[in-house]
């Protein structure tokens, strides 16, 4: 039998700033929105762009690391599955359904050298999250970013950094 592939890679800026809650066990979760841009040539030479708005789900330390050093603006490559998650609409009656992306690596692409880097392909992902309502009133801010420690001088450009929430297998 085949193996089928659920995997998305997107690169984009952040349309605001990161929220991070908990769910009831205690597992950190950070949401935040994607624009990725898209620009051609039509047939009579005219330039045209287009945007696409992702919504972005990280779990656990890959969360904390994006609470802490994402603000609105940043550049990112985010890579993940995606996923629909459906609940019923306790004002209407009606099921709602959601499309996201669940992170598993993330790479800040601002171009500093005090880039972030994070790999956790061991983490476990708590699933309480999936049937979990949309939320209808702001969560309590979580503690905020702080700045990332200075790089240590080098002769060449590092690599970009990388920071995953791990899954292995999608």
């Amino acid at each position: 039998m085949a193996k089928d592939l659920n995997k998305v890679q997107l690169t984009g800026r952040l349309g605001a700033d990161p929220e991070m809650r908990f769910t009831p066990q205690g597992s950190a979760v950070t949401t935040f929105r994607v624009a990725s841009n898209r620009s051609w040539k039509t047939t009579e030479g005219e330039q045209k762009e287009d945007t696409e708005w992702f919504s972005i789900v990280a779990w656990n330390k890959l969360a904390e690391i994006c609470n802490q050093y994402l603000a609105k603006g940043s550049r990112v490559y985010i890579e993940g599955r995606s996923q629909t998650r459906s609940w019923e609409d306790t004002a209407s009656g009606q099921t709602r359904y959601k499309t996201e992306i669940i992170a598993n690596d993330m790479i800040i692409l601002d171009g500093r050298r005090d880039g972030v880097a994070y790999n956790g392909a061991a983490e476990d992902v708590d699933d309480s999250w999936d049937s979990a309502p949309e939320p209808t009133q702001a969560p309590a801010p979580a503690p905020r970013r702080q700045p990332a420690p200075a790089a240590a001088p080098v002769s060449a450009a590092p690599a970009p950094a990388r920071a995953s929430s791990g899954g292995g297998t999608t």
